[in-house]
C-alpha cells in the first residue's frame, strides 16, 4: 500500500469514528443539530484525529481508548471554524468547496452549532471512561489517569491558553497599527490558534497509549513545530492559491487587514521557516524507537501541501 492509499484508508478511519459520535438528528433542537453535522461532515482532511491515531500507534497503544477524543478533537476543531466564518469573524461565505454554516443556516443558529460541537466534544471525550470501565480491573487505575489527563490537555489546548487565547490575539490584532504587529504576536497567534489542537492530538495519543512525561513532552514540542509550518504555509496559500485549489476564498487575511506571518516576513522567508521547523519535528519522531513512517510522510506532507 503506497502513502495515498494508506492516507485514503486512515481519513475514512477517521470519518467513521467521527460519524459514529455525532448526535442524531432528531428531537426539538433537531435543527442546530443538522447544523452541527453539516459543519463536521463537510470533508477536509481529518488531521488532528488521525495525528491522534498516529501518535497513539507510534507510543504502542493499542485498542480503541482515543477514539472518543479523535471525534471530540475534531468537533473542536470544526466548531471553530464555524465561528471563525462568521461575519463578526472572517466573513466567509465558502469552506471545503461549498456554502459555510452561517450562510446555511443564519448566524444565530451557527453560533448555536459552534457552541454545541464544542460542549459535546467532551461530552464525547468522557465516554473514554466508559471504555476503560470494560478493561482488565488491574490496568483500570493508570488507563483511569490517563483519561483524566486526556481531559485537562484537550480542555487547556482548546481553552484561553490555547486555541481561544490564539484566535483573541489574532482579532486583537487586526486593529493594532503595522509596527505593533510584531513577530512574536504572530508566533504566539500560529502557536496557540493552530498549533495548539495540534499538540493537543499529539499529547493525548501519547498519553492514551501510557507514554512517559518525556516522551509526551517531545512529542509536544513536535507538535508546536508542525502546527506553526502548517499555519505558515496557509498564510503564503492564502497570497499564492485560489478558491478553485483551495475550496475557500483566498486572500482573506489581507481584505480584513490581518497581520500574516508572510506579510511580516515575506514570502521566501516564510517558507524557509517551514521547513526548517518540520525538518526539526520530523527529527524528533525519527528519535522514537518505534518509527512511524506513515506518520513522518503525513507531516512532510501536510506541511508542504497546496491546498
Amino acid at each position: 500500500m503506497n502513502f495515498k492509499e494508506e492516507l485514503a484508508q486512515r481519513t475514512a478511519e477517521a470519518e467513521e469514528v467521527l460519524k459514529r459520535y455525532l448526535p442524531k438528528e432528531e428531537g426539538f433542537q433537531k435543527q442546530v443539530i443538522e447544523a452541527m453535522n453539516y459543519s463536521a461532515l463537510a470533508g477536509g482532511k481529518r488531521l488532528r484525529p488521525i495525528l491522534m491515531a498516529e501518535s497513539f500507534r507510534l507510543c504502542s497503544g493499542e485498542g480503541t481508548l482515543a477514539e472518543p477524543f479523535m471525534a471530540a478533537l475534531e468537533m473542536i476543531h470544526n466548531y471553530s471554524l464555524v465561528h471563525d466564518d462568521l461575519p463578526s469573524m472572517d466573513n466567509d461565505e465558502y469552506r471545503r468547496g461549498r456554502k459555510t454554516t452561517w450562510t446555511v443556516y443564519g448566524e444565530g443558529m451557527a453560533v448555536l452549532a459552534g457552541d454545541a460541537l464544542l460542549n459535546y466534544a467532551f461530552e464525547t471525550a468522557a465516554q473514554s471512561f466508559d471504555l476503560v470501565e470494560k478493561m482488565p480491573e488491574d490496568r483500570q487505575a493508570a488507563a483511569f489517569r490517563a483519561v483524566a489527563r486526556a481531559m485537562q490537555i484537550l480542555s487547556k489546548k482548546a481553552g484561553i491558553f490555547g486555541m481561544i487565547g490564539g484566535q483573541c490575539a489574532d482579532i486583537c490584532s487586526e486593529s493594532l497599527p503595522k509596527e505593533q504587529a510584531t513577530k512574536e504576536l504572530l508566533w504566539y497567534i500560529h502557536k496557540n490558534k493552530t498549533a495548539a489542537l495540534i499538540e493537543a492530538a499529539f499529547m493525548i495519543g501519547a498519553v492514551l497509549a501510557g507514554a512517559s512525561d518525556e516522551d509526551t513532552a517531545k512529542l509536544e514540542q513536535a507538535a508546536e513545530n508542525i502546527g506553526i509550518a502548517f499555519q505558515i504555509q496557509d498564510d503564503i496559500l492564502d497570497v499564492t492559491s485560489s478558491l478553485e485549489v483551495m475550496g475557500k476564498p483566498t486572500g482573506s487575511d489581507e481584505k480584513n487587514h490581518k497581520a500574516t506571518y508572510v506579510s511580516l516576513n515575506g514570502l521566501e522567508q516564510s517558507r524557509q521557516d517551514v521547513k526548517a521547523l518540520s525538518e526539526e519535528a520530523l527529527g524528533i519522531l525519527r528519535a522514537f524507537p518505534e518509527r512511524n513512517l506513515f506518520l513522518e510522510e503525513l507531516v512532510t506532507t501536510l506541511i508542504n501541501r497546496e491546498k
